[in-house]
């Protein structure tokens, strides 16, 4: 559930939210829980089976109905709520990615977590802690309930690299020694909705930019800069990207790798492990960190941070205006429960929120880089402003699409880009709470 990446018009959200009224189809009745939920494209046949075993269990436990509702991207999502508050028929449980829950928190429409509230679903002992780390701006006011974590890593195919690199500079080096022929260094899907902003956030963060001081946006930074030509300059300058990538999704990328003539996936979760070992690659990959050196480094700066992941997955939220808040727990009981979590873990390959899952998993090596990303994984800045900051570092890379399918980019167009994004991203954080 990556849709927070392209959040706009957070000013309705929160209008539309306050005025909604609650169930639908029966939800305020208590027969019909209404569930918001990120649809999986790349596995959607296993993804409405899950669905359709949960709703059965639902039924079981409490004699009430799940109604699904899924979006496909940020703005069909948009959508649905905005079609929904209008009608009065809001949904009562949302499932949202951890960097879009400061701007939920911020609208003032979701159940905050006391007490009486965390014992409903288990206790808050039951979630591994760092998952709680952007559940709200400190311990006494948390929203997001943890669903399934999803730290950041790279895929390396291991016939091709002995020994994954540990820097981005290192890593460049190495997939200009990879590409010939028909093979390539990287596998990266440049014109998917939810990635380019992540390779920029943490090689800034790497660099000792963290993007936002506290009501200031720098996404101007040489840091940043620096990020952005890295990051282009693969495709554009360094051609260790096959040109097609320009138009790629994560998904392509992830496609184009398990064929077995690429030497690195980047950015990818253990997701998608189920591809990989479907593909030519089978048995001839592994994960590993992402590079926590910036660009241009060969160690950190004395104000670096070792950010291996943005803190990733999908958080459950109970909206406030809900009539079936009692329900609403149960089934987030019910879908952040052991049994529960590991089956998800292994159809979908989403790491459990909960300890205990979570604990029974530690014997695989294969996650052993997984398991370490998540535990230097950092929180984005928790601020109301994050979504459309998120939208503004998407949109350098949106707009620059059609100079990389030209086959270059120059320093200019990068610093007018973010010389746009810095205006929104500030404008942004001048309209925070």
């Amino acid at each position: 559930m990556r849709w927070a990446t392209a959040l706009i018009g957070a000013t309705t959200l929160v209008v539309t939210l306050a005025g909604c009224g609650g169930g639908d189809d029966g939800g305020s009745d208590g027969k019909t829980l209404n569930v918001l939920i990120g649809a999986n494209t790349q596995y959607p046949e296993e993804f409405a089976a899950w669905q359709k075993t949960i709703s059965d269990k639902f039924k079981a436990q409490t004699g009430s109905t799940v109604k699904f509702e899924t979006f496909a991207s940020a703005n069909d999502e948009l959508t649905k709520i905005q079609t929904s508050v209008v009608s009065g028929t809001g949904p009562d449980v949302y499932a949202v990615g951890t960097t879009f829950t400061p701007t939920a928190y911020s609208t003032g429409a979701f159940v905050k977590m006391g007490g009486d509230e965390w014992q409903k679903i288990g206790g808050k002992d039951k979630f591994n802690p760092a998952t709680l780390g952007i559940s709200g701006p400190d311990d006494n006011n948390q929203v997001g309930i943890p669903w399934v974590s999803r730290p950041f890593v790279m895929a390396y195919n291991t016939d091709l690299v002995t020994t994954p690199a540990t820097t981005w500079d290192e890593l460049t080096a190495q997939a200009k020694q990879l590409t010939k022929a028909d093979q390539y260094g990287l596998a990266v899907g440049y014109k998917d909705n939810f990635d380019p902003w992540k390779f920029a956030w943490g090689m800034s963060v790497q660099a000792g930019n963290p993007l936002v001081d506290g009501k200031t946006a720098k996404l101007t930074d040489p840091a940043v800069r620096k990020a952005y030509q890295t990051y282009f300059g693969w495709l554009a300058t360094d051609k260790v990207v096959d040109p097609a990538a320009v138009g790629w999704t994560n998904p392509q990328a992830l496609a184009a790798f398990a064929k077995g003539k690429t030497g690195y996936f980047l950015l990818t979760t253990s997701t998608a492990t189920n591809s990989l070992e479907q593909g030519a690659v089978k048995g001839k990959w592994k994960f590993a960190l992402l590079p926590t050196v910036p660009p241009g480094a060969t160690s950190r700066p004395a104000n670096g941070v070792e950010a291996a992941s943005i803190l990733s997955g999908d958080n459950l939220l109970v909206a406030d205006y809900s009539k079936n808040k009692d329900l609403a727990f149960q089934y987030v009981k019910l879908v952040t429960d052991p049994d529960v979590q590991l089956d998800y873990y292994q159809k979908f390959g989403n790491l459990p929120a909960n300890a205990a899952a979570l604990q029974t998993l530690s014997s695989d090596q294969r996650l052993a880089p997984v398991t370490e990303a998540a535990k230097k994984s950092v929180a984005t800045p928790f601020t109301g402003a994050w979504g459309d900051i998120q939208l503004a570092l998407t949109n350098v890379a949106v707009q620059s699409l059609p100079d990389l399918a030209k086959g270059s980019i120059s320093p200019a167009q990068i610093d007018a880009r973010l010389a746009t994004a810095q205006k929104s991203a500030q404008s942004a954080l001048d309209r925070a709470k």
